[in-house]
């Protein structure tokens, strides 16, 4: 053996690990058999704190119910307290992606906690006569218990980040809609003309639209704060203490400083993965509306000589090899694409919940690993999308106040009055002669130019009009 290392034994045999290493063997067959992502549950912190979280929750409970001593207990709880302080991170090296339901993330869990609770109690790394991975960090758990309430509670965390990055860009956009609110615009269905609107609305309608998500993601977060601690292997119990379950989640609550509580059926709780389903649908409805506002944004900024032109997204960085010059939507574009992704991940999401058999669902890794990717990612794109897009955005107030003096769409406003037939005809001379149809409609006699100045004044154009205001009243004379 090398100096370098030590032999640790499990039911397959014996190994070395690296000596100075915290994590122990069934954490060195793991990096062997899963190395798919190039990622690490390290990389995800929220997730070693959870895990951390419960071991330690775990710990306090056993202390209590006097299955384990105060020494033990001590030491198990400082090293966990470490862990979601940031610390070790560097010993969860298991790839998320993984065989097993999770066991190996688990074990990776206590073997790191074991190891660093042996050293603070003042034995060696592997000396687990003293303090055991299983025996004590795992007292009474298993991963069928630990993994997925360490996940819920990691996703918890994500989803607030997440919910306070769309909270930003929400502000962005309402930023944006104060400054844009005397800009008359043409509002489009079907890509074409309608109706005149403010540039300011239109900008106020995304600020609405994502606070109307992080609605939906609050919802979503409370769901995942039911678990099935204390139900052991299949929900039954087995191995564990009858005030086990509630006790732990009850530490569990206080040391996360979320609302956690038991399932009120433990079965039910450890095979059921609707939960994650739920919170991807929701995460993937957030990722399509954030996807077409982008949408919006590249459409309406495009040109810029030859394009509709009404806004300028901040330019970023060039945007071809051959045409100089030349600066594309890049912020948005990127925001796109991780809405794909997000996309995707809900499909995983799905097939991995619905793949589960009968009391345990063995694809829980691969849904945990969609989950905080998209979670992470999304995040990272409201952010991005505020600070290097929203924020920098300009309008072009002239052009869109001349195109809206000439769009034939404005002939609507004139309808009430002097119908539906005379208005379309109206709309085609304009769009033939390049007149106004206000003009038109004054030339023919149908409005008097009094009538037709109210009636297609920007503010009434822009549905500003507020009942009872004078200014905006209809005209008494046509």
């Amino acid at each position: 053996m090398s100096s370098s290392a030590r032999i640790e034994r499990d039911s397959l045999g014996d190994l070395e690990v690296p000596a100075d290493a915290y994590y122990g063997i069934h954490t060195a067959r793991a990096l062997t058999n899963f190395a798919v992502t190039g990622a690490t549950i390290g990389h995800y912190p929220a997730l070693t704190a959870a895990l951390a979280a419960v071991k330690q929750a775990a710990a306090h409970a056993n202390r209590d119910l006097g299955r384990l001593d105060e020494v033990r207990a001590g030491a198990i709880i400082t090293a966990c307290t470490e862990i979601r302080d940031g610390k070790f991170a560097e010993q969860f090296p298991v790839d998320p992606i993984q065989g097993g339901a999770g066991t190996s993330t688990n074990m990776n869990a206590n073997e790191v906690i074991a190891n660093r609770a042996l050293e603070i109690l003042g034995h060696p790394r592997g000396e687990y006569a003293a303090l055991d991975p299983l025996a004590h960090v795992n007292l009474g758990q298993s991963t069928n218990d630990v993994y997925p309430t360490a996940v819920k509670l990691a996703l918890v965390t994500h989803l607030r980040q997440v919910i306070a990055g769309l909270g930003r860009l929400a502000a962005a956009f309402d930023r944006k809609a104060i400054e844009f609110a005397d800009v008359v615009k043409m509002g489009r269905t079907q890509l074409q003309d309608a109706v005149p609107m403010t540039l300011g609305q239109e900008f106020a309608t995304y600020a609405v639209m994502l606070r109307e998500d992080c609605d939906r993601l609050t919802e979503a977060a409370a769901l995942l704060l039911e678990c099935n601690l204390g139900g052991t292997a299949i929900g039954t119990g087995i191995n564990g203490h009858p005030r086990y379950s509630a006790l732990a989640c009850e530490y569990l609550a206080q040391i996360s400083g979320e609302a956690v509580v038991p399932a009120s059926n433990l079965i039910e709780a450890t095979q059921d993965c609707g939960v994650f389903v739920q919170v991807s649908g929701v995460l993937k409805r957030v990722a399509v509306k954030l996807s077409k506002t982008c949408n919006d944004l590249r459409l309406i900024s495009s040109g810029p000589a030859t394009g509709l032109g009404e806004i300028n997204l901040p330019p970023r960085q060039a945007g071809s090899s051959i045409m100089p010059g030349k600066v594309n939507p890049v912020i948005p574009e990127l925001v796109n694409q991780i809405a794909f992704e997000i996309i995707g991940n809900d499909l995983t999401v799905t097939m991995a919940a619905e793949a589960g058999q009968l009391q345990l669902n063995a694809f829980e890794p691969i849904i945990a690993y969609s989950l905080l990717r998209t979670t992470t990612h999304l995040r990272i794109a409201a952010d991005t999308l505020a600070t290097r897009c929203v924020d920098g955005i300009t309008a072009n107030r002239e052009f869109l106040d001349q195109s809206v003096r000439r769009a034939p769409g404005i002939v609507t406003a004139l309808s009430p009055y002097i119908g539906y037939a005379a208005s379309a005809r109206l709309a085609k001379q304009s769009l033939l002669t390049g007149e106004s149809v206000g003009d038109i409609a004054v030339a023919e006699g149908l409005l008097t130019r009094e009538a037709v100045e109210e009636l297609l004044s920007p503010r009434r154009l822009a549905g500003l009009a507020v009942p009872g205001n004078p200014d905006l009243a209809l005209p008494a004379q046509v």
